[in-house]
């Protein structure tokens, strides 16, 4: 009675109260075995299988869902509308016109989505059936991955792959340690050591392991892979006997099993609530401004269609008010026709008219786009110069729909180690005591001959001695460093000296390598981790023994490690390494003012320096210790926060030894890169979690500082000084102060060389942004501090953000990108700590880093190293943006010539809603006519060789700010579709007004005028793009060309034969006729030169009067017949020389001067008044006079 109360009290307590118990934790039965009576309630949870599902949809649901999810788009949901009111209602156009264009749209998407759908079946099918080996009743079984549940004990061998979330229970090897590889989850390729449960790590066969009767509780899932809490309850003789369970024991599904023989593990999450399938969920989505813009200008449409719809409904009732004017009898309107109320007549019309006009909204733009996004973004992942041999890696690119935000980046913020850096450590030097030991030679993964040391300012003395052994012993005890001795791991030859296998390193840290190796090259070799002790060789090549206690690992909060062991003499140790502000307020003794003035010189000197502590533990103490870290660890709820506060009462009264220093060199090219970026217009701010003096050193490295930055510091160190109220007020004065002479381009840096110019950077740390973005108490002061603290930031050109949290990154992120310019931003990090930013930015790019690949996986963009983002922004990014911004403005303007002489034509058939074209031409117009040619355009134009573009980033300068979409421009190209509209009606009218068109006197009708309107049409917006195409290949002349050689085939054929389909056929033999008329030709070719005559005439008077930048590159690259980016541009500050030297005639003199010896002509950039001019002139040009107008020569940067 007593256990059945029990067990209700358990189900009232887990379902009832509340759902926390419910919510937070689960228990897992191991083999399904029920606890022994009387411990606990058996109850039996249900868990999801192990059936992995990537897909969106099924079989059943397929049509309904992508059809939902296609008629969410505004502008697919509104042609479907004008279809039913197509269906509905008395129209002028059949459904069809309306219906084909929008059932071709859909058909597309969603055969595009169900093949990809189709692939990721695909994939899962082969994953969920893949077999497994379970252990059961003693033996083990094989079946499939889909049909693994929570509970189940599964067999792993070696280089399996984990077919789920396990927690271990025992291995091959004897400590109950196997060896894992997480390349698929995060890229890290090391090898990782995960843990057996203490109580289980013995048993080594199915019959043993299946005798295990034990419970898991643990969390629930989370997607966290670097996060797990629980507890496994092992029954001895029917007593529970409680352990932690940590991230050391899971393992998690996509990892793989190495240098282990085999392994048991008991399944704990299946299926999508496995760690990597929770991490599959889907970023937020990001638009670019363009898609804003164009949802901008179809509003715009949309009013405008709705006003031409209004217009024609008001104008046909005033003009059928006359009875003379109504509809003839030959109508045949019905009575029930004209007595239905004046209201539903006019809306009816109003539709009517709605339908007619509604093709100025340019359905197939979408299409269009998408396409062009999805196939210009192969141009990226085929660009050979993004490709890096090292790495054997290539751009990557996980979303298209950015592709032209590249061209728009106005502040790019940086990660610095493993982004700016290598992330590839050498060890410098280490600090004892006031000594400083620097080895000869240190390499990554090689032990380099002619080992040795050198010791700089004082020798030590016999006391120091042992100080200097203990500091050595730290170094290669305090640490997660694996021992391999293999000669080959994965393809790659490590740790051979002179063609022999010797042991090497690895580590998920590059830092930890590079230190045991340093101390390796001092005299103290790191052998290996066995049966839980820590070996190593000492300078007498003695082995010392000592067993590993406990270990306090690294976390970025913390920002140190510690380890506790016991010496081969019984001596109780802990050993400290981290930060220096982490470590220096624990430090109870020893040499701190020496060592921390040697740290602070490494890192002005942009060295990573870390400090050495130790303090001798009691058995006493270590009692204490283990008591509380195993309370901490035992915590179900809030176990991080116990963790963390046990490490810290554990972590006190250190006693420093001494201080290291290692490098992290700069990436190739960074400079260049980072200097580059300065020249486009952009802000680039570095965020990073190193100290000050580190960060700064490299800032000035790659050239975001250079010597004549004044650096404007708000850190703590001046907050302790002054309020941080003053500190902000101070600075805004001094960057205000000389905010009249400084523009964008001044601190954009577009020479290295500003020496006239102030130019501020500003060095901000992580605990004064804090400070500056806490929301506002009751000080009414503080509420002002962002807005003052943004104000700084503008007029500065380069910011560095140092001892930054992951979380800080982003809020600097969002802070910029939300401020009142709304500037795009562009977040590129290599490592975990860098997704919430690079999440957060505009665009997200990963570097295919040594910190794995979270970045990669949650970034826009991943490419292989740092230098590659000046061509993906200043080349790809400007192509990406100037392509795209042409379709849609030509989209736009070519559904305006198309729609408007409809509208026009209304004026002449009394607003009877007769349609003026065709409806195959209506259908065809956007779908087959006109499409190809503007696609290829967007995916191959280059206005801009691309060379040039890399030489002179100043060129992205000019596209910034969604230059090319302003609401000039586009009311530009409407007002010239309305104007051509306008010609090829009024013209094709006066032309056919009293005019025999046909020898035998034959009159044309209303199809063959709407024919001759169309036939202008297709061919003048035709010729109108190859007009504004500057880049000619075969593809162009082949979709241009034949595109216009499709419509006239198609006229011939459409109206050419007898289609038994057809209930009509209007246009039998209409095109024909026309075309065998002389005056129809003649009129033709007149109109369309009549509609381009005044876009040539604009397009070749600016050109001549006031080019831009980019005109005048196409010019003198013509010149110089595609050798322009030969030469090197050069730079002036000051106004130079008279337009007049880039007329053509200017240019044929010179050529003619030089005869046959033709020398070349220098190419120089001046700067005029923030503007780049471009002027070409000959050697010669120091004969003329300095008072004649081509003198005025200004400061030369490069020739």
């Amino acid at each position: 009675m007593g256990l059945k109360c029990s067990t209700l009290r358990t189900l009232i307590s887990r379902y009832c109260v509340g759902e926390e118990n419910w919510v937070d934790s689960r228990t897992i039965y191991i083999g399904h075995k029920e606890p022994p009576p009387g411990t606990e309630a058996f109850i039996q949870q249900r868990f999801p299988d192990n059936r992995i599902t990537s897909s969106k949809y099924t079989f059943w649901n397929f049509i309904p869902k992508n059809m939902f999810e296609q008629f969410r788009r505004v502008a697919n949901f509104y042609f479907l509308i004008i279809f039913l009111v197509q269906l509905i209602i008395d129209t002028p156009t059949s459904p069809v016109t309306s219906g084909l264009p929008l059932f071709f749209v859909i058909t597309v998407t969603a055969i595009k989505q169900g093949y990809e759908d189709w692939l990721r079946h695909k994939a899962d099918n082969s994953i969920n059936q893949s077999p497994v080996h379970v252990v059961h009743n003693g033996k083990v079984i094989r079946k499939q991955s889909r049909k693994l549940r929570v509970g189940d004990v599964v067999f792993v061998k070696e280089d399996e792959t984990f077919p789920c979330d396990l927690i271990m229970l025992s291995s091959s090897r004897q400590d109950g340690t196997c060896f894992v590889t997480t390349a698929s989850l995060d890229g890290e390729s090391s090898h990782k050591t995960y843990y057996a449960v203490q109580d289980t790590k013995s048993y080594s066969t199915e019959q043993e392991v299946d005798s295990i009767h034990a419970t898991i509780e643990c969390e629930q899932p989370q997607p966290d892979l670097y996060k797990f809490v629980g507890r496994i309850n092992v029954y001895m003789n029917n007593e529970p006997v409680a352990r932690p369970l940590g991230s050391e024991n899971l393992l998690l599904r996509g990892a793989t099993l190495k240098n282990t023989e085999f392994i048991y593990a008991v399944v704990i999450y299946t299926g999508m609530e496995t760690k990597m399938a929770l991490n599959y969920q889907s970023k937020s989505q990001k638009r670019s401004a363009v898609e804003k813009s164009m949802n901008s200008y179809l509003v715009v449409y949309l009013f405008i269609l709705i006003g031409k719809a209004l217009v024609n409904t008001l104008l046909k009732y005033v003009w059928q008010a006359d009875p003379n004017r109504d509809e003839p009898w030959y109508n045949q309107r019905t009575e029930v026709e004209r007595e239905r109320h004046i209201i539903i007549r006019a809306f009816t019309d109003f539709l009517a008219f709605m339908v007619l006009f509604n093709y100025i909204i340019p359905v197939s733009m979408y299409v269009t786009v998408e396409m062009q996004k999805f196939l210009g973004s192969y141009f990226l992942m085929w660009d050979d110069e993004m490709f890096d041999p090292d790495l054997g890696e290539r751009a990557v690119v996980n979303t298209s729909d950015l592709n032209e935000e590249l061209g728009q980046v106005e502040y790019v913020f940086t990660d610095k180690t493993g982004t700016l850096t290598e992330n590839n450590m050498e060890f410098i030097e280490c600090c004892i005591g006031g000594s400083v030991y620097v080895p000869h030679a240190i390499c990554n993964g090689q032990v380099m001959s002619g080992a040795g040391m050198d010791m700089i300012d004082t020798s030590p003395g016999p006391d120091s001695r042992d100080a200097e052994e203990l500091f050595f012993r730290a170094l290669c005890l305090c640490h997660t460093v694996q021992v391999k001795e293999e000669e080959t791991v994965d393809g790659i030859k490590h740790g051979c000296h002179q063609g022999k296998s010797s042991s090497f390193y690895i580590s998920s840290s590059p830092d930890e390598v590079a230190l045991v190796e340093g101390m390796k090259k001092l005299g103290f070799t790191y052998l290996r981790l066995k049966d839980s002790h820590m070996e190593i060789l000492n300078r007498e090549d003695e082995i010392e023994r000592f067993e590993l206690l406990e270990v306090l690992t690294f976390d970025s909060v913390r920002r140190r490690m510690s380890v506790i062991v016991r010496a081969s003499s019984g001596e109780l140790f802990l050993f400290c390494k981290g930060a220096d502000s982490s470590i220096f307020p624990r430090v109870v003794s020893g040499k701190k003012e020496e060592v921390q003035a040697r740290v602070e010189r490494n890192a002005v000197e942009g060295l990573r320096t870390l400090c050495v502590a130790y303090r001798r533990l009691s058995s006493q103490q270590y009692s204490e210790v283990v008591a509380l870290l195993r309370e901490a660890r035992l915590a179900l709820q809030d176990r991080d926060k116990r963790l963390a506060e046990a490490y810290d009462k554990i972590e006190t009264e250190l006693i420093l030894l001494g201080a290291t220093a290692v490098e992290d060199r700069l990436q190739e090219k960074a400079a260049d890169t980072i200097e580059s970026l300065h020249k486009a217009g952009m802000k680039v701010w570095v965020l990073t979690g190193d100290k000050m003096e580190t960060a700064a050193a490299t800032c000035y490295a790659s050239k975001l500082f250079r010597r004549s930055t004044q650096i404007l510091e708000l850190t703590t160190k001046r907050t302790e000084e002054q309020s941080l109220h003053d500190v902000l007020f101070d600075l805004s004065r001094t960057v205000l102060r000389h905010q009249g002479t400084m523009t964008r381009e001044t601190f954009s840096g577009l020479s290295s060389d500003f020496g006239d110019f102030a130019d501020f950077g500003l060095i901000i740390d992580g605990a004064t942004l804090s400070a500056v973005l806490r929301p506002p108490q009751e000080d009414s002061n503080s509420g002002n501090y962002k807005e003052i603290f943004l104000e700084i930031c503008r007029n500065c050109s380069a910011v560095l953000c140092c001892r930054m949290a992951p979380l800080q990154k982003a809020q600097i992120v969002k802070l910029i990108k939300t401020s009142k310019e709304h500037p795009i931003t562009l977040a590129i990090g290599d490592g975990a700590n860098d997704v919430s930013m690079i999440l957060e930015a505009h665009v997200g790019i990963g570097i295919m880093g040594k910190e794995g690949r979270q970045a990669v996986r949650n970034s826009d963009y991943a490419i292989p190293k740092f230098k590659h983002l000046k061509k993906l922004l200043l080349v790809h990014g400007h192509y990406y943006y100037i392509r795209i911004s042409e379709l849609v403005q030509y989209f736009f303007y070519k559904n305006v010539v198309f729609i408007f002489p409809q509208f026009l034509y209304q004026f002449f058939c009394g607003f009877s809603q007769q349609p003026l074209y065709d409806t195959a031409f209506l259908t065809l117009y956007n779908i087959s006519f006109t499409s190809l040619p503007i696609l290829a355009y967007s995916l191959i134009e280059q206005h801009i060789n691309m060379d040039i573009l890399k030489k002179d980033p100043t060129l992205y300068r000019y596209i910034g700010k969604n230059s090319l979409l302003r609401w000039p421009t586009f009311i530009y190209w409407t007002a010239l579709g309305v104007y051509e509209a306008v010609v090829m009606f009024f013209g094709a009218y006066f032309l056919f007004d009293n005019t025999t068109f046909t020898s035998n006197g034959q009159m044309f009708g209303n199809w063959t005028f709407g024919t001759l309107v169309f036939t202008v049409l297709v061919f003048t917006v035709t010729f109108k793009l190859a007009l504004d195409t500057h880049y000619w290949t075969w593809i162009s002349h082949f979709v241009i060309w034949g595109s216009l050689l499709f419509y006239i085939v198609f006229s011939l054929l459409w109206g050419g034969i007898i289609w038994p389909f057809l209930n009509y056929q209007r246009m039998y033999y209409v095109f024909m006729q026309m075309l065998s008329s002389g005056p129809a030709w003649l009129s033709i070719i007149l109109l369309i030169a009549a509609c381009l005559v005044p876009d040539v005439a604009k397009t070749v008077l600016w050109r001549a009067l006031w080019p831009t930048t980019t005109e005048k590159i196409q010019r003198a690259d013509r010149l110089y017949q595609g050798h322009l980016s030969d030469f090197t541009p050069l730079s002036s500050l000051r106004p130079g020389l008279n337009s007049d030297l880039d007329s053509p005639r200017v240019l044929e003199a010179q050529r003619s001067r030089s005869g046959h010896n033709v020398k070349k002509v220098m190419f120089t950039r001046w700067r005029y008044r923030g503007f780049t001019d471009y002027c070409s002139f000959t050697p010669l040009l120091p004969q003329f006079s300095p008072g004649t107008k081509y003198g005025g020569t200004g400061r030369e940067e490069r020739v």
